[in-house]
């Protein structure tokens, strides 16, 4: 809910309530978002089911998945509408080239006394006769022309029904209305007499998906229909596995000393889960360091407390832990991670953030509409020791939740990495512009360009103790509190370093 009254579609809970009763929803344009958002709410549970095939979460009505394989014997109404749209789409040359192919055969085998005799032709400009339709010489069924009707009649069924504003050719012999209707009833029966032809992988798969529609739709199949309905308890957890595929890569089975992989730490026995983890470009250096995130499936103006913060740091010091123990045993979960400089035994900063899902406009599902949201949220023991394992910074950010829905299940693996390539940047470049910021981040950076790194780290440990780290081309950073008296005399004649 928006406010009390309206939803965040712009519409009161009563309206919706009384929307089948008042208007044609089914097809009033104007309610062309809510059929878009089903159809998207659908494909998301589908998906959810797909990438967690142990979940207990998802219960279905029907005993086999719906996740639109052709060898699947039973479907739901909307998978199969589902099924025929996308597979015309993808395939609407090749079936339009069949359809021309068999059609000039049929012209081939033309009787043209009878053509002439009961056909009206059109003279061109030339004064030559045109004839559309052709007697032909013999009455042989065409298999394959035949097959080809029955799909484009079903999913011109599909079109008109629920406005899909699909371009179906005029050439396509249609079967509509009452004939459609005996169609429906007898469909499987005309199938099989057609069954043992020869048909290749594409006519395959439209015999298949036509004898699933008329699976359901045969009046010998009443008694086994039922209402259908795939629902999940919480859907929270749908929401981070589709903003966990936008941003996280595929995690790397290496072992620390428990036996625990980073994947343990994601997925932990108890239940409980980092939603989005991925190793990027750190803040200091060209070294790499995770990026540690949590979703946020929220009511629109709500954000994170004190438990969201609290578990946050909980999962942050499980996965710096994870890092230490592989150093540890002189490994590292990729060879360019670096965690902790034993020079200073100063911890790298390790970045994290929420992600909430927001609608800022119902009809809005292409943009991702990505913006900062909220204060940046900090955790420390020390608070002038930004290089202390216990120091953490929270970034806030909200995405376009319906971008986030429709993209779940339709965004292919080349539009995947470009956005995380994109965001991954950009959460980067916007941790570096906060802490270059001393009035924001309440830190300034230094450079200590001498050569007797050591020495001096050795001499002024005391007081540099969790606020340095030499990073991986031998640079040592300081970074002082704006409160932090003890260092004035250790930086005042230091260079500024600015983080890039």
């Amino acid at each position: 809910m928006k406010n009390e009254q309206k939803t965040i579609f712009g519409i009161s809970k009563d309206e919706i309530l009384t929307l089948d009763s008042e208007t044609n929803f089914k097809h009033d344009k104007e309610f062309e978002w809510i059929r878009q958002i089903s159809v998207y709410f659908y494909n998301s549970l589908i998906e959810f089911r797909k990438r967690n095939k142990f979940s207990s979460l998802i219960q279905t009505s029907l005993s086999k998945s719906l996740n639109s394989n052709l060898g699947q014997q039973e479907y739901s109404y909307l998978d199969l509408l589902l099924s025929f749209v996308n597979f015309y789409k993808k395939n609407k040359s090749i079936i339009l080239f069949k359809h021309i192919q068999s059609t000039s055969q049929n012209i081939k085998n033309t009787n043209w006394q009878k053509t002439i005799r009961k056909s009206v032709s059109i003279l061109n400009q030339n004064g030559q006769p045109v004839y559309s339709k052709f007697s032909a010489k013999n009455k042989k069924v065409d298999s394959e022309e035949e097959l080809l009707t029955y799909f484009v009649s079903i999913l011109y069924h599909f079109n008109k029904e629920h406005l899909l504003h699909l371009k179906i050719d005029k050439s396509y012999k249609i079967i509509k209305g009452i004939q459609f209707e005996t169609l429906q009833k007898n469909g499987l029966s005309k199938l099989k007499k057609i069954k043992y032809k020869y048909f290749n992988d594409t006519l395959k798969k439209i015999y298949y998906l036509c004898e699933a529609y008329f699976h359901q739709t045969s009046l010998n199949n009443a008694k086994e229909n039922r209402e259908e309905f795939i629902s999940i308890n919480n859907y929270n957890l749908v929401f981070e596995d589709m903003v966990d595929k936008l941003f996280s890569d595929k995690i790397e089975d290496i072992v620390n000393e428990e036996g625990l992989s980073l994947k343990n730490l994601k997925y932990n026995e108890d239940g409980k889960i980092i939603d989005h983890v991925y190793d990027y470009q750190s803040l200091i250096d060209t070294s790499n360091i995770f990026y540690i995130g949590d979703s946020k499936y929220y009511k629109s103006n709500n954000i994170a407390r004190n438990t969201s913060k609290y578990k946050q740091i909980t999962y942050s010091k499980n996965v710096i832990q994870y890092n230490i123990d592989l150093l540890n045993k002189q490994q590292s979960y990729k060879e360019n991670i670096r965690y902790r400089d034993e020079l200073t035994e100063g911890y790298n900063i390790t970045p994290n953030f929420f992600i909430y899902g927001y609608i800022d406009d119902y009809r809005n599902f292409e943009g991702a509409k990505l913006e900062e949201r909220g204060k940046i949220i900090n955790s420390f023991h020390f608070e002038n020791r930004l290089f202390d394992r216990d120091t953490l910074f929270v970034h806030q950010y909200q995405i376009n939740f319906l971008y986030v829905l429709k993209n779940y299940s339709q965004f292919s693996r080349r539009k995947i990495e470009e956005f995380r390539r994109n965001t991954k940047k950009r959460f980067r470049n916007n941790f570096i512009r906060f802490f270059n910021d001393n009035q924001k981040s309440k830190f300034t950076f230094y450079e200590y360009e001498e050569s007797d790194i050591s020495d001096f780290v050795e001499t002024n440990f005391r007081k540099l103790n969790g606020k340095c780290f030499k990073t991986s081309d031998n640079r040592l950073i300081i970074a002082k509190h704006n409160e932090d008296r003890q260092l004035e005399d250790v930086v005042s004649k230091l260079k500024i370093y600015i983080l890039v």
